[in-house]
């Protein structure tokens, strides 16, 4: 017999049901709140502080805070100005409210073999999908060692990465330490350190890698 955590026996958690992880349930957005989401992105890209676009734009902090937490419905005049300071058009506030959202869909074997910064003879990334928008990037491969790849552990780059062993066997090099990797293996770590192959013990190896960093 098992206890349940959920309350009433024989349901689930309806946040469970609607997402199957820990993410928080994504809440549609009212337009202030898309509106105001797009002038904190554009604020951050453009490196300035809430006090620095309010002081350029001539308003408050106060009001600022506001607007980009979706609190307040701004008039044209205010979010004119505001597009202005941050040198883009007026219609880049609006256009995420009624954004699509994205899909990328790709069949077996047709993903873009590409070129990645980095990239060694022998290791061949297999790029499967790619976001349009958003705040962060990811990058999915289907990287391939094949028989002539020799060992590299210097990549390194922002963010996160992910890899998923589907075949071979590689010892696997992150910040100083090393890792076996066999199918069915999976290693989560932070890219900024040094990485990569250390010993290819079993050739041809392929696995699954998701790279995830800040859209720049």
């Amino acid at each position: 017999m098992t206890d349940r955590m959920d309350g009433e026996a024989g349901t689930e958690p309806e946040d469970a049901l609607m997402t199957g992880s820990g993410a928080p349930v994504s809440a549609p957005r009212t337009l202030e709140q898309s509106i105001g989401a797009q002038v904190r992105l554009h604020r951050k890209l453009n490196n300035l502080t809430v006090a620095g676009l309010a002081t350029a734009a001539g308003i408050s902090n106060g009001m600022l805070s506001k607007i980009e937490n979706g609190q307040i419905s701004p008039s044209l005049g205010t979010l004119q100005t505001i597009a202005s300071t941050l040198n883009v058009p007026l219609t880049l506030l609006f256009s995420a409210y009624e954004e699509r959202r994205d899909c990328s869909y790709v069949k077996a074997g047709q993903g873009v073999v590409i070129q990645r910064r980095g990239t060694k003879v022998g290791h061949q990334y297999e790029l499967l999908g790619h976001a349009l928008a958003g705040e962060i990037v990811v990058e999915p491969y289907l990287i391939t060692l094949t028989e002539e790849a020799a060992p590299y552990t210097a990549f390194q780059h922002d963010g996160q990465e992910f890899i998923y062993m589907l075949t071979g066997t590689v010892d696997y090099f992150h910040a100083g330490e090393t890792y076996r990797l066999e199918p069915g293996d999976a290693i989560l770590f932070d890219s900024g350190a040094p990485h990569g192959p250390e010993t290819l013990v079993e050739a041809p190896m392929t696995y699954l890698s998701i790279i995830i960093y800040p859209r720049g």
